[in-house]
């Protein structure tokens, strides 16, 4: 009798689904781990708890077929401005930056870095502004300028440049801000450069440079070749000031000795920073990207850019390969700033994925400066799960068919699935 009784007590347990949540039969794309493959994936407890070739559906309360559809790491978009609702007119820390929840998810992204919009002094407004307020993870460059892109002639004023005061905030949020950030400087001086790479030295944090107006003063190559350590990223690679092409539209061979230096090149498209004339000889040329990143703001988001995938697809359509292309979006920027976490799926990793399909047919995509580029292939967002949460869902994957339903069923509330009553329907035949 007990040992029945025992045998009895056991099946229950085992008769748990193991897995929270399974994604099951995508093509995986995982730079960290190598790995371009069918495979399933699943997850428990908001983590990455499996990658394999076959993972009974049996074993997860909610599995999702994402046949034919490829299966990434959560995009890493490490250049945007999202430190909006202060209502400061014509400025990066009011109203041309955008709440990033509307705009991140819809495109698989699912952590942000703020460039530089804030600085030491109105970091902690951003943080409880937008930061603690948002499902997207946000993380931050600090300004070197105290009072971060207020608008006007705040980015031009050298006395509020202190590179004590702001390695002291970095020092004090150390989970949020991931680098300093100097940008727009119209002067001819390096004093921007010069106290942001204090400032970055003393925390122990990268730098990464938009560097404003292009003087002779000082020399873009001078940035790349003299100034910036290993490790620093130099955003807007593409952008039309930038020495790149020769006449004869050769890349300069000082691009490839900065990046031998250790020096990193991102995107940040944003709404005059990407022109075809430069990036696909270039790109032809083998000057790739480090990061792909969007400068996501209010314009941006109108404009040529429109969002993450877009700019992917562009970079697809230029002839890159799509592992290429979703390395530059995932793991690479992950690294970049430091946070080898994220960007990847191995075993305990946060379960931030995207979930995407390769569309084929006839595409057009716009530069900066308006120009187009005729392409053929295009990525969209099926699904985007933010810590083991299905956060974007655009076609129903992981929802159950009304016919399935109970006539009564109730409304299912949150629009996310977490293995709970809460998040899904309640009522069942």
């Amino acid at each position: 009798m007990r040992r029945a009784s025992l045998l009895f007590l056991a099946i229950p347990a085992l008769a748990q689904p193991h897995y929270d949540l399974l994604l099951r039969n995508g093509h995986v794309i995982d730079a960290k781990n190598n790995l371009d493959a069918i495979r399933d994936v699943a997850i428990k407890d908001h983590k990455i708890a499996a990658v394999a070739p076959h993972i009974p559906p049996s074993q997860a309360t909610k599995a999702i077929d994402a046949t034919g559809l490829y299966i990434t790491p959560g995009l890493v978009d490490i250049h945007v401005h999202v430190y909006a609702g202060t209502g400061t007119r014509g400025a990066y820390s009011g109203d041309l930056s955008v709440y990033p929840d509307g705009y991140t998810f819809r495109s698989g992204v699912t952590t942000v870095v703020d460039a530089g919009s804030s600085g030491w002094r109105n970091f902690p407004d951003f943080k409880d502004r937008v930061i603690s307020r948002s499902k997207t993870r946000v993380l931050a460059l600090l300004n070197i300028v105290g009072l971060g892109m207020g608008g006007g002639n705040v980015e031009q004023n050298t006395e509020d440049m202190d590179a004590q005061a702001t390695a002291a905030r970095a020092r004090e949020f150390p989970d949020l801000i991931v680098g300093i950030k100097t940008a727009h400087y119209a002067g001819p001086e390096w004093i921007p450069v010069d106290r942001a790479l204090e400032a970055a030295t003393l925390a122990a944090i990268p730098l990464m440079v938009d560097f404003g107006v292009f003087r002779p003063e000082r020399p873009y190559q001078d940035l790349v070749l003299k100034k910036l350590r290993p490790g620093d990223i130099s955003t807007h690679m593409y952008l039309d000031m930038v020495p790149m092409l020769d006449a004869n539209r050769k890349l300069l061979p000082y691009l490839n000795e900065a990046r031998k230096r250790g020096v990193l090149f991102d995107v940040g498209h944003g709404g005059g920073s990407l022109l075809f004339r430069q990036a696909v000889p270039a790109l032809q040329q083998g000057w790739t990207p480090d990061s792909i990143s969007t400068d996501l703001h209010v314009s941006s988001a109108a404009g040529g850019m429109k969002d993450m995938l877009n700019v992917m697809s562009k970079f697809l359509n230029m002839g890159q390969s799509l592992p290429a292309v979703i390395a530059e979006s995932t793991w690479h920027p992950a690294r970049e700033i430091h946070r080898e976490t994220l960007g990847n799926l191995s075993v305990g990793s946060p379960a931030d994925l995207a979930i995407l399909r390769l569309e084929r047919g006839a595409f057009g995509f716009i530069d900066s400066y308006g120009a187009k580029l005729n392409g053929t292939r295009r990525l969209t967002c099926e699904l985007t799960v933010k810590d083991g949460l299905v956060v974007f869902d655009q076609n129903g994957l992981s929802r159950d068919d009304w016919t399935k339903l109970d006539r009564n069923y109730k409304a299912q509330g949150a629009d996310t699935w977490d293995g709970t009553l809460n998040a899904t329907v309640r009522s069942r035949k």
